[in-house]
């Protein structure tokens, strides 16, 4: 019954729409941060675009710091003040062991680490990866929901879907090895009730200059788009026409950031003349159809239509 009147309500609204000339979506995609290819399919008009950039009601931005090892007992302090009021703490690391091939922190030695720094019984630890199984993880989580634990320690498994109000602190380890998109819906664990939040983005002393950017990035702006837009200019488009999710094109002249307003352009220009002659059959528009034919018999690579 639910499903039914689910299905009558959208219809109804389908309807509403079609009266006003408005044409509804097929398919509508969701994201906080669009990975590099999905934000190239928007400039290039496979995708129509709306932005939402205002918080819930109550929220406040996010207030990002990037520190370096060398800043670790002001981090702790820092987090001994927050929990003293009451808040929780995640902290994120990129492995769950520690690696010979990788020097980065790990879940296992960082849990020894913050078990000296915040010892029983004034705080309590919980840790959550993805080789634990179902209901340990569940079991965890929920003691950090109830605040019977003040700091989680985890992998990215708490990347998405963890909705806890009273965490007012997330604390990135190795965060030079995560992506802008990643690094951004982990900050997004935080912030999601009326209290200030923050976000520590933890590294080491050796930065390349592309890691340096993200960082930059994260701690300049809590705007999604203007993170999937840096993410794009460091990371290139990818694979239009495959599943490539980033990675530089062989544009000929264009530049797929530099030159956005431009694309925008041609892409009203063409849409504006499929309206009026979606066959091309207008004289004024032979040469175009010719030449398109042409690119559809040589099975031409999309990616190089610039």
């Amino acid at each position: 019954m639910v499903i039914d009147e689910q299905h009558r309500f959208g219809v109804e609204q389908r309807a509403k729409l079609w009266k006003k000339n408005i044409v509804p979506p097929h398919i509508l995609v969701m994201t906080a941060t669009p990975i590099p290819r999905t934000l190239a399919m928007t400039l290039y008009g496979d995708l129509d675009l709306s932005v939402i950039d205002e918080l819930p009601k109550g929220r406040k931005p996010i207030i990002t710091a990037h520190y370096f090892e060398k800043d670790r007992l002001r981090l702790n302090g820092f987090l001994k003040k927050e929990i003293a009021k009451g808040r929780q703490v995640f902290v994120v690391y990129p492995l769950i062991k520690e690696s010979e091939k990788m020097d980065l922190q790990d879940l296992m030695a960082g849990y020894e680490a913050m078990s000296q720094a915040f010892p029983l019984p004034e705080y309590a630890l919980g840790i959550v990866h993805g080789k634990m199984k179902p209901e340990e993880k569940d079991f965890e989580m929920q003691r950090f929901i109830k605040n019977e634990t003040q700091i989680l320690l985890s992998t990215t498994v708490i990347e998405v879907g963890i909705d806890v109000p009273n965490a007012t602190v997330m604390v990135v380890e190795n965060a030079e090895r995560f992506g802008l998109s990643q690094l951004h819906q982990l900050r997004g664990r935080v912030g999601r009730g009326g209290e200030q939040s923050y976000c520590i983005l933890m590294s080491g002393n050796k930065l390349t200059t592309e890691s340096k950017q993200r960082l930059d990035a994260m701690v300049s702006t809590n705007d999604g788009f203007e993170i999937a837009n840096i993410d794009l200019k460091l990371r290139g488009p990818g694979d239009l026409q495959g599943t490539q999710q980033s990675g530089i094109l062989d544009f000929k002249l264009a530049d797929l950031i530099r030159d956005e307003k431009l694309v925008a352009y041609t892409r009203n220009l063409a849409m504006n003349l499929l309206d009026n002659d979606p066959d091309l059959s207008k004289p004024q528009n032979a040469p175009i159809a010719r030449y398109l034919a042409e690119l559809m018999r040589r099975n031409v690579f999309w990616g190089m239509i610039s």
